[in-house]
């Protein structure tokens, strides 16, 4: 299948479906959607999201990232918007992993800090249960996204492949595609374009860094929730209320 679906503004947009899961079965295509933020959308592009007729748009990122980017929407658009009335980052990760970094080795030590907690990031976590309750309701397609579509929403969806028996060398391969997906130098070119406006001068070397994701990082956030929970279904259950009998609901509405 085409996982990546190129536009013009909107980067590391692309299909989570497709990949072998429970039961022999695979994700649907054409659902289950993931990118970046629409701030910078062309027309065009706006005409290409409308004809994947989403139903739901999970925004993951806090207001502030709404403010200084708001999305393109086309007058057409329908699908229901759902977002965290406070602060889910207080900057994008790849931005707040810039704070006081100068060379690639401290930025990568940075997102593994990150990672560490992203499971537990207290105004993060209630999105997180909003995306699987938005999932169950099985309306039709959604998107979720954050800033850069790769660290908040790579854990999502991350996830949400995990809950749908996914095996966990796609699910890193999946996260992984962030780095080839679509206009890599454009979108590179946007987080450099961000990060330097809020910490001022850093390397070319250490913005694709802070851009790019690493199978580290995922398994440094499964490790993290490993450590706390025992495994990813106990998080799922206990944290973000997403037990065995959801499990089981959502491999019947996704899979086929």
């Amino acid at each position: 299948m085409e996982r990546v679906f190129k536009l013009d503004g909107v980067h590391n947009f692309r299909d989570y479906g497709g990949y072998a899961a429970a039961d022999g079965a695979k994700i649907k295509a054409g659902v289950l959607w993931r990118s970046a933020q629409h701030g910078d959308a062309s027309d065009a592009d706006l005409v290409a999201i409308d004809a994947l007729a989403l139903q739901a748009v999970i925004d993951l990122r806090g207001p502030s990232e709404r403010s200084a980017k708001p999305c393109r929407r086309s007058d057409s658009f329908a699908a229901q918007v759902f977002t965290y009335p406070e602060e889910t980052a207080g900057l994008a990760l790849h931005t707040e992993a810039a704070d006081g970094v100068v060379s690639e080795a401290e930025a990568r030590a940075a997102m593994l800090r990150l990672y560490d907690g992203i499971a537990f990031r207290e105004n993060l976590v209630p999105m997180l249960r909003c995306y699987f309750e938005v999932l169950l309701r099985s309306e039709g397609p959604s998107l979720v996204h954050c800033v850069a579509g790769k660290d908040r929403t790579g854990f999502a969806v991350a996830l949400v492949q995990h809950a749908l028996g996914v095996s966990r060398d796609d699910i890193v391969a999946d996260y992984m595609l962030t780095n080839v997906a679509g206009n890599i130098e454009a979108r590179i070119a946007a987080g450099a374009e961000q990060i330097r406006a809020h910490r001022g001068a850093i390397t070319d070397a250490t913005i694709r860094v802070l851009m790019g994701v690493e199978e580290d990082y995922i398994v440094a956030a499964f490790a993290a929730v490993e450590a706390r929970h025992g495994d990813l279904d106990a998080y799922l259950a206990e944290v973000i209320g997403v037990d065995a009998a959801a499990i089981e609901e959502l491999r019947a509405d996704y899979l086929g």
